[in-house]
């Protein structure tokens, strides 16, 4: 017998198609070149930048966090403001994509 019932795998699709939609729109977004050098970061960069085990959950934090203020349509000041929020982990990534550094 499987691991998940057919349920959970049909919600577990969904889950990624809905991942896969938002990152499409971060990618044709207002904030695409941001998404783009950020997704662009090795996971070795980001251990060079900051090598704790929980800074790849904080990389994926503010990755969807650009995709989220592509689909809300957030000025770039709330973004950076946000960014802010997420701490300085995700700040120290963040300042990895050049268009980042001039609003942080």
């Amino acid at each position: 017998m499987s691991g998940i019932s057919d349920e959970e795998f049909e919600t577990m699709l969904a889950d990624v198609d809905e991942a896969a939609e938002r990152a499409a729109s971060a990618l044709d977004g207002r904030f695409s070149e941001i998404y783009r050098q950020l997704r662009g970061l090795s996971p070795e960069e980001i251990n060079d930048i900051t090598p704790g085990a929980s800074d790849q959950k904080e990389y994926e934090r503010l990755l969807a966090l650009v995709q989220q203020a592509t689909t809300r349509n957030m000025t770039q000041a709330e973004l950076a403001t946000r960014i802010r929020q997420l701490g300085d982990t995700a700040l120290k990534i963040a300042k990895k994509s050049q268009i980042l550094v001039g609003l942080l």
